[in-house]
């Protein structure tokens, strides 16, 4: 059974959760049990993220406020980064900061520049419970940061500033999704 192998191959894809949602600006908080529905959380994850073709999903995405997010992620030297964090904690964020396009699941069909540093490392656990650490460079770091904002409570939105925020608040505002 090679599929048993392949994240979210036995997860159910969710609804997203978009822009306006209030989950999407609430602290979530700590999982405390290590147990099959976390894992059945984590396989929801994967699977609503590659039905989406997202490259990473944080649980209040899929209206769950709970400390857990996934990632299928390139960095900028196209190598590929597979796992999921349990209760991550942004230990560093260092390097130099970009701006870059940044998009999100949650904000469909719109993106803008936003600044994230280059060099980021997580920490956290696995669904099991055991500690991971994920050190990210490049697309991949910003990535991370980006999932570890959505479990604080912060859309990449609220980063964006000036000419670029007032751009993507009228293109939220046009967006079919928009309430």
């Amino acid at each position: 059974m090679r599929h048993r192998s392949i994240p979210g191959a036995h997860g159910r894809v969710r609804p997203l959760t978009l822009l306006g949602d209030p989950v999407l600006h609430a602290p979530c908080g700590d999982v405390t049990d290590f147990g099959p529905e976390l894992a059945e959380l984590v396989a929801d994850l994967f699977a609503t993220m590659y039905a989406h073709e997202g490259v990473g999903l944080a649980a209040n995405q899929i209206g769950v406020d709970l400390r857990v997010f996934v990632y299928d992620c390139p960095d900028d030297d196209e190598v590929r980064h597979l796992g999921h964090v349990v209760n991550p904690r942004l230990v560093t964020a260092d390097g130099l900061e970009f701006l870059g396009p940044e998009g999100c699941l949650s904000l469909p069909g719109l993106e803008a520049g936003t600044e994230r540093y280059d060099h980021v490392v997580v920490e956290g656990f696995t669904m099991t419970g055991e500690p991971v650490t994920v050190d990210g460079t490049g697309f991949f770091a910003r990535c991370l940061q980006h999932e570890c904002d959505h479990l604080a409570g912060t859309v990449y939105a609220d980063r964006v500033t000036g000419r670029r925020r007032r751009k993507l608040d009228r293109q939220v505002s046009k967006a079919p999704w928009h309430r």
